[in-house]
């Protein structure tokens, strides 16, 4: 089973900001083109789930234009992590001692006070669980931080205690990676 996680275009919020789980909209024109390359490159009927936060439905939406013969659907598991008080702030103002808390204990601390990437890691895998007994080739329009998490899921990681166990990479904006789950 192939995995096509894409990362929507880039949002249109100022660089640097922390937005995580917040709703914003991304570049339309990037949008059309990453539905465009995404619609050269799939195969008939394949299932589109996408985030429910507007960055992600505008490129699924996009492609469904281009390929009605795709099965989409909207998954809030597939929301980018939410980091609660510290969403819209710049990350250069946000104390080094949240970071400090953080990455001291990186699996349970809320940063943000809203959401552990224990919990984050929870609601994805239940995401992957359920693209795994499909047992059909699957597109996820989704975030950096989901793609970060599911291409741990891939490696058999269901937990992550320790920042440096974090991938760093992710696809850039409007792309993606292809797993084989």
């Amino acid at each position: 089973m192939k995995l096509w996680l894409v990362r929507h275009a880039q949002p249109l919020i100022p660089s640097g900001v922390c937005y995580g789980a917040t709703d914003v909209a991304a570049d339309e024109q990037a949008t059309q083109q990453a539905a465009a390359a995404l619609a050269a490159l799939l195969p008939q009927r394949v299932r589109v789930m996408s985030s429910t936060l507007q960055r992600c439905e505008r490129l699924a939406q996009c492609l469904r234009g281009l390929r009605p013969d795709l099965t989409y659907k909207t998954d809030a598991r597939l929301v980018e992590m939410d980091f609660g008080c510290w969403e819209g702030q710049r990350w250069d103002r946000i104390p080094q001692a949240a970071f400090e808390r953080w990455t001291a204990d990186f699996g349970g601390h809320r940063f943000g006070g809203r959401e552990s990437v224990s919990g984050f890691m929870q609601r994805v895998t239940g995401a992957w669980d359920e693209t795994q007994r499909l047992r059909q080739d699957m597109v996820w329009i989704t975030h950096a931080g989901v793609i970060r998490a599911a291409t741990l899921l891939a490696q058999g990681v269901r937990q992550v205690a320790q920042a440096d166990q974090w991938p760093r990479e992710a696809p850039a904006f409007g792309g993606w990676r292809e797993l084989q789950a």
